[in-house]
């Protein structure tokens, strides 16, 4: 269960909660914030004992590791099982995390994003957006109205939506760079060789 203090401090920490997401690919996202604990901070925290749910509000910031979760509101929520279920709400809400052995990052917003960790997903609803950084180099955006990541099939769906001024089409949008060519090596010319003279001499006779 969840284990929060009593007292209204601003700044708490909690067992549970978000999400490891990662661009489809070779890489995961970082293993180790699955054992990390949570950090939370917020303006506020409305605690309920018999939901085992506790909501976060005003500029509420979480870090998990390499997770930073960003939102207006977080609601936190685990059932008898053991599963952890989080609800960000904001004007977008984030959420960042590193990939497994690189140095990339992805990086998702909308306007909710829900965590399921009995499904294993991270859904970005409304005005959402996926992208994946190598560095600070942004290498690869996705936008649509739902992008739904399955964290344990490396596979995440992108569906349009509503018309907006962001996007006027309400089609899926996606910017993706190819990735570089391993440089291939030169070829090695073998050194020359001498062959042996067939004459008796150096010079003339």
């Amino acid at each position: 269960m969840l284990a929060f203090p009593r007292p209204p401090h601003f700044r708490w920490q909690a067992i549970g909660l978000i999400a490891l997401a990662c661009w489809a690919g070779a890489a995961s996202a970082e293993k180790a914030d699955r054992d990390k604990p949570m950090n939370a901070e917020a303006d506020a925290l409305r605690y309920d004992d018999a939901r085992q749910t506790s909501v976060f509000t005003g500029n509420v910031v979480i870090t998990k590791g390499t997770i930073v979760i960003r939102g207006a509101q977080v609601e936190v929520r685990q059932d008898p099982q053991g599963n952890q279920f989080g609800v960000v709400t904001g004007n977008p809400g984030t959420f960042r995390q590193k990939r497994e052995g690189l140095d990339e990052f992805i990086e998702g917003e909308g306007s909710r994003i829900d965590y399921d960790s009995r499904a294993d997903t991270v859904r970005f609803t409304g005005n959402a957006v996926l992208r994946r950084y190598k560095g600070t180099q942004l290498n690869d955006e996705t936008r649509g109205n739902v992008i739904v990541y399955n964290n344990s099939t490396d596979v995440f769906t992108v569906d349009g939506g509503a018309r907006t001024p962001a996007n006027p089409s309400g089609r899926v949008r996606a910017m993706l760079t190819p990735v570089p060519k391993e440089p291939q090596p030169e070829p090695v010319t073998p050194p020359a060789q001498l062959k042996p003279s067939t004459g008796t001499g150096g010079g003339r006779p």
